[in-house]
């Protein structure tokens, strides 16, 4: 992942749900969040609704495939979770690409909202 790092501290993460701006589509949800770095970082989380391990580790896997994919279009300064549901396991990764563009949209959105 060229300009990412992996979220793994379960503040920032609660920070991004209760602070950050929100975008769902198909197989996942995306919470964003400033964080005025010159990179962004990732982080992902899936419930045990979604499935067993194995279940769960292929959600991940989808995401991950997906972000990497779809990177350059998201803007870079941003703290950014995905939560995955139950039907991203049954996906394809480009199967996330409608979700990463909508994402990207709502990224944009909020920027332009805050620099009014």
């Amino acid at each position: 992942m060229l300009y990412t790092e992996i979220l793994k501290d379960s503040a920032v993460f609660t920070r991004v749900y209760k602070r950050g701006g929100r975008a769902s589509a198909g197989g996942a949800v995306g919470y964003f969040l400033k964080n005025n770095r010159p990179y962004n970082r990732f982080g992902i989380t899936v419930g045990k609704k979604v499935g067993g391990a194995v279940e769960r580790n292929r959600a991940k896997r989808i995401i991950r495939a997906a972000y990497r994919k779809n990177e350059l279009l998201l803007p870079i300064g941003y703290d950014i979770v995905i939560v995955a549901r139950g039907d991203t396991v049954g996906m394809k990764s480009f199967g996330l690409d409608p979700f990463f563009k909508k994402l990207a949209r709502e990224i944009e959105r909020s920027s332009e909202k805050n620099s009014h």
